[in-house]
């Protein structure tokens, strides 16, 4: 089954994309996303952004609407790969690509430092310490990176990040707790 979400701002701005209908799968709520792209107002443009988990590619996608340079979107199930796919192609999006597989697998691959990172693991599966950790520790963050980092509102990670990592900004949003940080290195 085919869902729908509408880009809220930018080229495509009030363009549906469709995403599949994956287990576990949530997109970024509208009005979340509209508080991180207001957050992010003056560092997306020209930007070499990394969308980790992506999904529904709602984040990548405003990020590429948004001006961004260059977006890479990882995910490992082949069904939203396919339809993330399908909507760069409908939208023209090429400053977008789409990489099946699994995030710490290409986390273990030859890094190219971004300039902001989109990371939002499925819930309850404990990986966002340790995709933190594998961006800092295996150099996929250009110095003064962003990382926008979608959670449980009850999970407590901010002690575990890495030393250098800086929180800027972070609300909740009923079960979504959503957090800007700052890689100061």
């Amino acid at each position: 089954m085919q869902n729908k979400l509408r880009i809220i701002g930018g080229e495509w701005r009030s363009r549906q994309i469709s995403f599949y209908d994956a287990p576990g799968l949530r997109p970024t709520p509208a009005r979340v996303r509209e508080t991180l792209f207001n957050w992010l107002q003056y560092d997306i443009p020209g930007s070499r952004c990394l969308d980790l988990y992506a999904g529904s590619g709602a984040l990548g996608f405003e990020a590429a609407s948004r001006g961004a340079k260059s977006v890479v979107q990882v995910e490992s199930n082949p069904d939203a790969c396919r339809a993330l796919k399908e909507n760069a192609v409908k939208l023209a999006a090429t400053q977008i690509k789409i990489v099946q597989s699994d995030v710490f697998r290409y986390l273990a691959g030859d890094a190219e430092p971004f300039d902001i990172v989109f990371l939002d693991p499925p819930f309850g599966m404990d990986l966002t310490i340790q995709t933190c950790q594998w961006l800092e520790d295996k150099g996929w963050l250009n110095p003064n990176a962003k990382i926008y980092v979608e959670t449980e509102s009850k999970l407590k990670f901010l002690d575990d990040l890495p030393k250098n990592w800086q929180l800027l900004k972070s609300k909740t949003a009923g079960d979504v707790g959503y957090h800007l940080l700052e890689n100061f290195s």
